[in-house]
């Protein structure tokens, strides 16, 4: 009787050391307080009647989302930052040796990284250039969580909130803008027009006869909408004699004005 319940007490306390770790966990072991090593995954004992202890860590990515941050920026305008942090414990030991409470002090640093970077930089490059400060600040982090054991894999600006004021004024701003450029385009596309009508014209009067089919082309086009326009042609003749008619007149009248001051001048 006696060697069963020795027996039964040895069964018991070996019982009692043993420990069962996951394939995303790892069991820092101390021994009267001083670190022997890491256990597991799977099946692993410890000596039992508090000679031994483990803590457990868990090796999984963990997804934190950081908590609304309310900062100022380099031009003194005031945000509102929401921001993701992904992160793994790759070295168990150091992450119970060298910090108290790991995940707590990971997600401090990384509230203290997003105020910092973000009060280095104009609205316009926290607006615009997110890939650059997401990548300060990642490197700030990874560079204090090292020691700890702790690798961080991401940290992203989730979101940006504007005050109220500020966004009118982005608003306008967008807007003039886009007329800006509305105007710019009209303007080119003015330009490229009258440049093709230029061309068009000196065309047409080096061939008159471009001139009368650009005509038909207008008469069969206000035909074909059945309306009751009347149209009066006249050919291309009759204008280039005008013309020449005009020209003649005009050179006429200059000769006879000129006349009467060469006899003025050859009487004095």
């Amino acid at each position: 009787m006696p060697i069963l319940i020795i027996v039964v007490f040895i069964v018991v306390v070996i019982l009692t050391g043993l420990r069962i770790a996951q394939e995303y966990q790892r069991g820092v072991v101390f021994r009267l307080g001083r670190y022997v090593g890491i256990r597991g995954p799977g099946l692993y004992w410890i000596l039992p009647l508090g000679i031994e202890r483990s803590t457990t860590i868990d090796t999984r990515t963990r997804t934190v989302s950081a908590e609304q941050q309310e900062t100022i920026t380099r031009d003194s305008v005031t945000i509102r930052v929401n921001a993701v942090l992904w992160y793994r414990i790759t070295d168990a030991s150091k992450a119970v040796i060298e910090v108290a409470d790991a995940p707590s002090a990971v997600y401090q640093l990384a509230l203290t990284s997003l105020r910092n970077i973000i009060g280095r930089h104009d609205l316009d490059e926290v607006l615009q250039e997110r890939d650059k400060i997401n990548g300060l600040l990642c490197d700030n982090l990874v560079s204090a969580t090292v020691p700890w054991g702790i690798t961080v894999e991401r940290f992203q600006m989730k979101d940006v909130e504007l005050p109220e004021a500020m966004q009118q004024v982005m608003a306008m701003q967008a807007e003039a803008i886009r007329e800006k450029r509305a105007r710019i385009i009209k303007a080119e596309a003015e330009l490229e027009a009258s440049k093709k009508l230029s061309d068009a014209a000196q065309q047409m009067a080096e061939n008159p006869v471009a001139i009368e089919l650009r005509r038909m082309q207008m008469v069969s086009e206000v035909g074909a909408e059945n309306n009751s326009t009347t149209i009066l042609m006249i050919p291309a003749d009759f204008v280039t004699l005008s013309q020449s008619f005009s020209s003649y007149l005009r050179q006429h009248a200059a000769v006879k004005t000129a006349q009467p001051e060469n006899k003025t001048a050859a009487g004095s």
